[in-house]
This record gives C-alpha cells, sequence and structure tokens, in this order.
C-alpha cells in the first residue's frame, strides 16, 4: 500500500487567504463582485470562485464600468487603476497584500524622494506579473525590470542603481544580480543600493519543501501555469528529487509514475488551494490503495 503525504506547509499564503475571503463575503451579500485579473494564478480556484459569483474583468473591461464594487486582487495595482475607479464612482475592495503594499510605498519613496531627477529604479521580477506592474506603475512607468544576470547589461552604470525585487521571486537568484551588478559597479562615481524584498512566506519555503521533496519517493506539485512562485518551488524539488512531476489536477496524472513506489508526496504553490490538493490524494488513494 503507497503511503500518500501532503506537505503542511503548502497551501495559499495569507496574503490569497486574505483576498479570497473578501471574495466570498462580499458575494455572500450581493451575489456577484468584479476582480480585476485572476484572483490568484490557479484556474481550479478562479472557476470555484466564478460558479459562486466571482466575475473576472480585465483593466479595459474596468474602464467601462462604473458605480460597481470591484475587488483587488494581493498582487497589487498601480497609481492609474485607483484613478480610474475614482473617475468611474467605482468601489474598490483593496485585497493588495501587506508586504507587496510596503514594497509600492517604498519604491514609490525611492523614485521621489531621491535626489536624482528620475532615479534609476530596477526592479528583479517577471516582466509582465501582475504584481511587477503595481511596482513599475509606482515610478511612472519608469522601472527597468530585469529577470536575471544576463539581463544586467540593461543597467545604466553611470547612473545610481536602486535595485528591488519582486517578492516572490528566489532568494539565491537576487543575490546573483545583486553580486553581478556589485562587481560592475565603479562605487567612486556611482551608488549601488540593493534591497532584499523577498516575502520571507516564499524564501523559507524553500528549504522547508526541499526536505520533503527528498523524503518521498515521487513528488506530485500542483500549481497553476501561471504560478511565478509555483515554478520556483517546483524547480527547488525536481533539484533534489527527479521524479518531482508538474499537474494542474488529478486529471493530469500517469499512474505508471508510481509502479514500485511507496512513499508519495503531494505539495503546491503559496496560490494553490488545500482543497485541490486533497483532491488529488484522494485520486491516488482510490487508484492505488483502492479506497
Amino acid at each position: 500500500m503507497a503511503v500518500i503525504e501532503i506537505d503542511n506547509g503548502s497551501g495559499f499564503c495569507f496574503g490569497v487567504v486574505t483576498a479570497i475571503q473578501k471574495a466570498e463575503e462580499e458575494i455572500e451579500k450581493s451575489g456577484h463582485l468584479y476582480c480585476l485579473g485572476d484572483i490568484v494564478h490557479n484556474s481550479n480556484e478562479v472557476e470555484r470562485l466564478r460558479k459562486i459569483g466571482l466575475e473576472t474583468i480585465t483593466h479595459e473591461q474596468l474602464r467601462q464600468l462604473h458605480n460597481v464594487k470591484v475587488l483587488l486582487r494581493a498582487h497589487g495595482e498601480p497609481p492609474e487603476t485607483y484613478e480610474v475607479a475614482a473617475q468611474n464612482g467605482i468601489e474598490i475592495i483593496d485585497a493588495t497584500c501587506p508586504v507587496v503594499l510596503q514594497l509600492q510605498r517604498r519604491i514609490r519613496n525611492t523614485y521621489h524622494d531621491e535626489a536624482e531627477a528620475e532615479p534609476q529604479v530596477v526592479i528583479y521580477g517577471k516582466k509582465g506579473h501582475a504584481e511587477v506592474n503595481g511596482l513599475v506603475g509606482q515610478t511612472e512607468g519608469n522601472a527597468l525590470v530585469i529577470e536575471g544576470v544576463d539581463e544586467v547589461d540593461k543597467i545604466d552604470f553611470n547612473r545610481n542603481i536602486y535595485l528591488y525585487s519582486q517578492t516572490t521571486k528566489s532568494l539565491d537568484g537576487f543575490k546573483k544580480v545583486v553580486e553581478e551588478i556589485d562587481s560592475r559597479v565603479d562605487s567612486d562615481k556611482v551608488q549601488f543600493k540593493s534591497y532584499d524584498t523577498i516575502c520571507r512566506r516564499v524564501a523559507n519555503r524553500i528549504p522547508q519543501i526541499r526536505e520533503f521533496a527528498q523524503n518521498h519517493d515521487v513528488i506530485l506539485f500542483v500549481c497553476g501555469s501561471k504560478s511565478s512562485n509555483g515554478r520556483i518551488l517546483f524547480e527547488e524539488c525536481h533539484k533534489v528529487n527527479r521524479l518531482s512531476y508538474l499537474i494542474s489536477n488529478e486529471s493530469e496524472i500517469d499512474l505508471s509514475w508510481f509502479e514500485g513506489k511507496e512513499h508519495i508526496g503531494i505539495c503546491g504553490a503559496t496560490s494553490t488551494p488545500m482543497w485541490l490538493m486533497n483532491q488529488v490524494k484522494d485520486f491516488l488513494d482510490c487508484a492505488l490503495n483502492g479506497e
């Protein structure tokens, strides 16, 4: 009989939990709520909430709405979104993660308070990611986004550099970017300041999830295709256990993965709902143990 275990450190981070609670509370009162973008990067959870009344809209659709309520998800939004809402009489239900809000303030303060006319703010993050769009918006669209060491060449090393990170990026990746920039900066001419703004809920998950992956024969990592955090954590699993498989739900499971294996681990991203991991476990219990 296979032993199937769900990682107790997996599941929604507090920012996502808060956003979903706010959505469910409003839907319970009114039966319907708009959400600007997917509330979480997991299509299964988005679909669950859609069925009870959460309607996902784009920024273009936001501009067409008037006198309604709109939820802003944990990822945060640029100032322009709040301006549009105010112009259109839209009531904002703001579920921006407190960690992201703090980061937005820090970037905004750097951009407006430094001596330079337009300080060179650099963000280590994923281009086009919702959180990153919100961070860039704090600099009137002028921040430079780099995705790794190979894009450091885009930085102007004749100007002061203020480096921040998307909250869900890899801590190791951020350190490599810092080291690379530091090696190129002429400290006699320019100033380089780096700020580790990675959420510790994400960073602390890495050693824990490595240990979990090492202690199981096979790992099923459950997450949505849009989850930046999920990709990072899955790669950490795969580094220590080559029999790690990325799935979005139980329909993608190949039972041949478990032939001759006794200990199976199920884990996920900070955007993966616990109910979905339980659903995967129930499927395996039935398929492998006849329960």
